[in-house]
């Protein structure tokens, strides 16, 4: 029996609103990267969704606060090789002096967090107690994991997935103690996808549970300003280990905590969004939402 089988996952359906403009952008994401060299016309999109073209607009609009071309210029490669800074430069320095002094920084989620020690790392989870709960998000639902101590896990599913989603989470601490608990996860979700609620005063408490390298890696993520990017390679030589971007690639793709620890913003040297483990359809939207908080 997986752990995903041991849960009550009864609490979903009360939560998981139905038709949700998440659902519209999803697809009209998949059509975009399917007909990238024909780009259909928001006429056509919307003919294949069965809504009328204001429909669609007015969806892009109240979920991300852009048109749907605004986002479609918000996810190609050039606007990724403009997140990741100018040219010449070296790109997590220049995203980070640019981020904190200007527009990203002051939008951005503030974070403070700490990181279990490696003996509790190696417990596996052994004495700890981890609440959870399924929410709606602007990226589909989302699963929030927290301990006493703060944040420790956020991921997302697409419907149908939220079994195997917990199963993905719990097997990396499984010597855990998994309690289903609403009310105490709530405050998390308000908090992480509500940007009026991202305020300095009160930053939001995270816990990085992983190994020493892993947890490296996370906090360099937790450098990255809204609206800027890095690549792999820079966030390899930030931490002192230049040659080991690969093994930063997969650090990456092991953070627990998606999109408030951003790790959709760790792009290919190329611009190319490479990656992600949500899904490449999740990572674009992401990015998308994110232009729109600042304005496109």
């Amino acid at each position: 029996m997986t752990l995903a089988q041991q849960i009550d996952l009864s609490a979903i359906s009360d939560v998981t609103p139905e038709g949700s403009d998440y659902e519209t952008v999803r697809r009209v994401i998949e059509m975009l990267t399917l007909d990238y060299q024909s780009q259909p016309s928001l006429e056509t999109m919307a003919v294949r969704l069965g809504q009328s073209p204001s429909q669609l607009q007015k969806t892009f609009t109240r979920w991300a606060g852009l048109s749907p071309k605004a986002f479609l210029q918000a996810v190609t490669l050039d606007h990724a090789k403009r997140l990741l800074g100018r040219e010449g430069m070296p790109l997590l320095e220049t995203s980070i002096e640019l981020g904190l002094s200007g527009p990203g920084r002051l939008h951005d989620l503030f974070v403070t967090h700490e990181a279990m020690s490696p003996g509790e790392w190696k417990a596996k989870g052994a004495g700890l107690t981890i609440r959870y709960g399924f929410f709606p998000s602007p990226f589909g639902l989302a699963l929030v994991m927290a301990t006493d101590r703060g944040l420790a896990g956020l991921a997302f599913a697409d419907p149908g997935g939220e079994a195997a989603c917990f199963d993905d989470m719990a097997e990396r601490w499984p010597a855990a103690n998994f309690v289903a608990d609403q009310a105490a996860t709530a405050p998390y979700a308000a908090r992480v996808f509500d940007p009026a609620k991202w305020c300095g005063d009160q930053p939001l408490k995270v816990v990085l549970i992983g190994t020493d390298f892993q947890v490296r890696v996370w906090e360099s993520l937790l450098e990255i300003p809204l609206g800027k990017a890095v690549t792999y390679s820079d966030i390899a030589a930030r931490i002192g280990q230049p040659t080991a971007s690969r093994a930063v690639g997969a650090a990456v793709g092991r953070n627990p905590i998606s999109f408030v620890v951003p790790c959709h913003r760790a792009l290919g040297k190329s611009g190319a969004l490479t990656g992600y483990h949500w899904g490449l359809t999740r990572k674009r939207a992401m990015l998308g939402w994110e232009a729109g908080k600042l304005g496109g």
